[in-house]
């Protein structure tokens, strides 16, 4: 087949001299033709080079590429390797990850744009008129329409880019059963490969052995399967990935399995792991006993991988594992979704999970497969090794029979869930996509929950139902509504569909702001509330923490009980939401939402990390990840007041959500708001009695050094003058 001058330069680019299957098999399917693809192969197969095809393709014909991800993580690795490649040749790449509450207008002037599908859909809202100008749509990791909560939002944004500007779409998955069925929801051409550039060996470990699908057994010696397995990867050079339920397990297994990986490396590795190590101590201001359990574990040439980690500690455990100074990694099974870091073995050591609606029970045999095509290493290794461990007999047997020989399960629409429908639907009017109920449902039946089920039998009452919900919220008016009759008649059924749907302004706001229109309801009545009674700062902060954003809410255990309901009584004349009876069933999660509030009050008077990970039990990656949902609802609360007029409440408002920002009591906000004053210099200069930029100004440069240091000192005088 010869090649097309776009594939030759992606090739030569890329270091390689020859198309892989999948790839020959997309380009003969007409991917250079427009044609709409999913192309489904193992991981490693070259599905993005395939990609990059299309896209220079498209670029070369004028055209802009936009390239969805499902983790900010993904994109970011995506943006640094075709920025790295294609900038030479004048391809501009952008990343759009951030602010749910903008339109990104400077996105316009690039030829790749690399989004999650939550950001695309806020772009879509906001009216982005460049979104006339796309002629290719990358679905990285399509299969992930499957995911209750990812998988909504990229079906309807689909969709809605379907309706909008039917670009090309080329969807990449790993081996999914249903393949076929996704490719005809989206006119596209269904490519399947099982070729794999490294050789994937599966095995079970069970008593004291490995059973290998194609190669001979591996006998253990040892009682640990996991120090064994790790001991005899490391004996020739190699690393390993091992999965784990957890994180607790995760910490719990790298402290045990490095304290005998220690005595096995190298005089250099173990002084290269030492500034390591201190860089994750460093990652933080007041290192949390987590950190501390982190550091030394990677003094050991092991790390333990998951969401209570802050991304500086991740990244840093990320890029020296590629680099090969960290051994072994325990994590979490959300590394298998996330950046590209392959290693030569890969253990799963818990096949089961606890799922709150049905208790214990076995993995997916598709998340299986995710966390087995992370072995190997192209370029590095010619086969990859993934072992699973059974606890018996029993479930080595099954084990073998699921995940050895097993099909992954077909993917399904989880769109009909109504806290998802709700924030679409709300989208959907205030962006003018639809106008009446006939037109939204005629959106619905191009979904691939329609596509599946051949109806919208299951979410038709929902759509009912949201409707006149968001029509109570005030957030959306029906033209035709001034009937006092029943609709009795057909004809009237259908002027009641075809009556116009329209947004109100605070809808069309709500939409914007990338909120639940429940929470949004549940703010503007807080709102009214506090206009008439006042509140306190921990009244705002409950405010925000009983939103279903803020969900699943911090666990509050036992011993923390006595205080909870001790901030209740204290603080109960300003709350706006009321607790209930404390023998009704929702008295708990009340009380969580509570500990949560308590959580960023702690946070704003200035308790570090360290602290509140003794107290409240809530690590550092957790606190981060709650913080930016705090602000983004603050921000919400900000702008939905702002339109109510409600200005006499909107000061404190701004003023609580740059204290969560900065975790700081309120007399240090005019000093953190400067360059390099973070809350630790802040409170260090506000004690030496500089508390405003004005004192700055006035403070000799010597007597500002010995408070915060020689470069803030002159940073500050540069910004103050």
């Amino acid at each position: 087949m010869s090649k097309h001058p776009v594939v030759e330069k992606v090739l030569e680019i890329s270091g390689f001299k020859e198309l892989n299957p999948p790839q020959k098999l997309a380009l003969k399917s007409g991917l250079l033709e427009g044609k709409s693809m999913v192309l489904a192969a193992p991981t490693a197969s070259g599905k993005t080079l395939a990609a990059e095809f299309a896209a220079l393709k498209a670029i070369k014909d004028g055209k802009k590429v936009i390239y969805i991800v499902p983790l900010k993580a993904l994109a970011n690795e995506k943006y640094e390797d075709f920025k790295e490649k294609y900038e030479r040749l004048g391809i501009k790449t952008a990343i759009s990850t951030g602010d749910l509450d903008s339109s990104d207008y400077w996105l316009a002037n690039y030829d790749i744009v690399i989004l999650t599908s939550e950001k695309l859909d806020s772009l879509m809202r906001h009216g982005i008129p460049w979104i006339e100008t796309v002629g290719l749509v990358v679905v990285d990791e399509i299969h992930l329409l499957n995911d209750p909560g990812r998988g909504p939002t990229l079906e309807v944004t689909i969709t809605k880019l379907r309706q909008l500007v039917n670009p090309q779409f080329l969807g990449l998955s790993a081996t999914i059963s249903n393949y076929k069925e996704l490719a005809k929801w989206l006119d596209a051409e269904a490519v399947w490969s099982d070729y794999r550039p490294v050789k994937l060996e599966k095995g079970i470990y069970y008593d004291k052995e490995v059973h290998f699908e194609n190669k001979e057994n591996l006998k253990s010696d040892e009682l640990d399967p996991l120090k064994f397995l790790i001991d005899n990867s490391f004996s020739k050079g190699k690393q390993t990935l091992v999965f784990v339920s957890t994180r607790r397990s995760a910490e719990a297994q790298a402290e045990q399995l490095g304290k005998s990986l220690r005595q096995k490396l190298k005089p250099d590795d173990i002084k290269q792991l030492e500034d390591v190590s201190k860089k994750i101590l460093g990652a933080v201001s007041q290192p949390t006993m987590q950190c501390r359990r982190l550091s030394e574990c990677v003094k050991n040439g092991i790390a333990f991988h998951h969401a209570g980690a802050i991304n500086k500690q991740k990244h840093l455990i990320e890029d020296n594992f590629k680099k090969g100074l960290i051994k072994a990694i325990t994590s979490t099974p959300t590394l298998a979704a996330g950046i590209n870091m392959p290693a030569y073995q890969v253990v799963i050591k818990d096949l089961k999970r606890f799922y709150s609606f049905k208790g214990m029970d076995y993995l997916p045999i598709l998340e299986i497969e995710q966390m087995m095509g992370r072995s190997g290493r192209p370029k590095y290794d010619t086969e990859g090794i993934a072992i699973l461990l059974a606890k018996s007999e029993q479930e080595a047997k099954f084990a073998w029979d699921n995940y050895i020989n097993g099909e992954p399960e077909d993917i399904s629409s989880k769109l009909g869930v109504e806290p998802i429908l709700r924030m679409h639907i709300l989208a959907l009017i205030a962006s003018g996509i639809v106008s009446t109920k006939k037109e939204l449902l005629d959106f619905f039946f191009k979904t691939f929950y329609a596509h599946q089920y051949g109806s919208l039998e299951g979410i038709e009452k929902i759509l009912d139902k949201v409707l006149d919900q968001l029509k109570n919220f005030n957030f959306i008016t029906e033209g035709k509504e001034d009937k006092t009759e029943m609709f009795e008649k057909a004809s009237d059924i259908l002027e009641r569909n075809n009556s116009d749907l329209r947004p109100t302004k605070i809808g069309k706001r709500v939409s914007e702001l990338y909120i639940d229109p429940l929470t949004a309801n549940q703010l503007l009545k807080s709102l009214e509330q506090i206009k008439k009674t006042g509140t306190n700062t921990f009244g705002y902060l409950h405010m925000i923490s009983n939103t279903i954003e803020m969900r699943p809410f911090v666990t509050v255990r036992k011993k923390d009980y006595e205080i909870l309901n001790s901030i209740v009584a204290e603080n109960e004349n300003f709350l706006t939401q009321k607790p209930p009876n404390e023998w009704d069933w929702q008295y708990d999660d009340y009380l969580k939402s509570i500990k949560t509030a308590y959580l960023f009050e702690r946070w704003a008077n200035e308790t570090g990390e360290d602290k509140i990970m003794e107290e409240l039990n809530v690590s550092p990656g957790e606190l981060r990840g709650r913080l930016d949902t705090a602000d983004w609802i603050l921000y919400a609360t900000q702008e939905i007041a702002l339109l109510m007029g409600c200005m006499d409440i909107l000061k404190d408002i701004r003023k609580t959500r740059l204290r969560i920002r900065y975790g700081v009591s309120k007399e240090l906000l005019p000093l953190v708001r400067l360059k390099g004053v973070g809350r630790v210099r802040a409170r260090k200069m506000f004690v030496a009695g500089i508390k405003s930029v004005r004192e700055i100004k006035k403070i000799q440069q010597s007597s500002l050094e010995k408070i915060v240091g020689k470069k803030t000192a002159s940073e500050l005088k540069l910004q103050v003058e």
